[in-house]
């Protein structure tokens, strides 16, 4: 049974890939997931934030330019455990490559080209097998037009990719009006992979303090089907690599998403949740199945229900939001009480 599968030009031992997290902050985390049966690893982020810190010019860009990004004078938190300096995240990049033979993937959080450019090359420098750009950007101004934003996004990776060697992956959200055009933007602007998608984490209101209090919740499996749907779609059209991220938990969700066409299924909240040990009981978990069904690789498999291999794809497309609806059953018990 081969395993193998190709993403961003690594061949990889199965399609099982660890996202960024704080399980990979130190080296043993990162050997954790290796002997687990992890294919590759996404370093934890470097924050475009650190790399401001480290110029030391933090008071310049809080209070320079905010004609055009209102909300960035309230963007910086408290980064906390998440302070470690560029220079430290070099090294740990550089200690991975000499601790694991798995690829390691380096990681960029933010929205400019300003000192990515330079840290992404020191990452290439350190050793890393392929960059991914994380674009986290909340759109707050209302002067800001979606058109500015995508181009924004686009000479971005345009500017980083061309800078460097590795391949580039970008990570994005699903919040935009025409996802299969911009990927395609973002693909012809230097892009290898698109990693789909990003979670935004949303905040709560405390009503005793009246404070808008950060907070961090797990994904569940059932945020699978967005990912799932649009790389289902994208595949065969969009001349780059996939990796469905957010959802997956089981062996069944990994397959799913090679079914629909993604090289990789990336992990995060099922290990935060279960430990590493889960993913070699997924990676079982995925043997078994293909054992069960037949299948000599995941290969085999990949696309297999993308847009493109399925004769009828209105299941993927508006007319599968009439079959949801008529599909409800009501299962309500008899009339409602009368409260008279």
């Amino acid at each position: 049974m081969n395993l193998n599968t190709t993403y961003l030009g690594l061949e990889l031992k199965n399609p099982l890939v660890a996202s960024a997290s704080p399980l990979s902050e130190r080296v043993t985390g990162v050997q954790r997931l290796e002997a687990a049966g992890a294919a590759a690893v996404v370093v934890y982020s470097l924050f475009e934030e650190q790399i401001i810190h480290d110029h030391l010019e933090l008071d310049h860009y809080l209070s320079k330019g905010t004609e055009s990004f209102a909300e960035s004078l309230s963007y910086l938190p408290d980064m906390g455990r998440y302070s470690i300096g560029p220079e430290a995240y070099l090294e740990h990049i550089y200690q991975l490559k000499q601790a694991v033979s798995i690829p390691i993937i380096g990681s960029l959080n933010g929205v400019s080209s300003g000192g990515w450019i330079g840290y992404a090359k020191q990452i290439q420098d350190a050793g890393a097998d392929a960059l991914e750009l994380n674009i986290y950007y909340m759109p707050t101004d209302p002067s800001i037009t979606s058109s500015e934003l995508e181009d924004n996004y686009v000479n971005l990776v345009n500017d980083v990719s061309n800078s460097l060697t590795i391949p580039v992956a970008v990570k994005i959200s699903p919040f935009f009006t025409a996802l299969p055009h911009f990927t395609q933007r973002l693909a012809d602007a230097g892009a290898a992979g698109l990693v789909l998608f990003n979670r935004f984490y949303q905040p709560d209101f405390n009503l005793e303090s009246l404070e808008v209090v950060p907070n961090l919740r797990l994904s569940t499996s059932d945020e699978l089907r967005l990912p799932l749907r649009w790389i289902a779609l994208l595949y065969g059209h969009v001349p780059a690599d996939f990796a469905l991220t957010s959802g997956v938990h089981t062996a069944q969700d990994v397959l799913k998403a090679m079914m629909a066409g993604a090289s990789v299924a990336m992990m995060t909240s099922a290990l935060l949740r279960n430990g590493t040990e889960h993913l070699a009981m997924v990676l079982h978990d995925v043997k078994t199945w293909m054992e069960t069904y037949e299948y000599e690789s995941i290969r085999q498999m990949q696309g297999s229900m993308s847009q493109r291999a399925i004769g009828d794809s209105s299941g993927l497309e508006r007319a599968n939001y009439i079959r949801v609806l008529n599909s409800y059953q009501d299962v309500t018990p008899g009339p409602l009480p009368s409260f008279r």
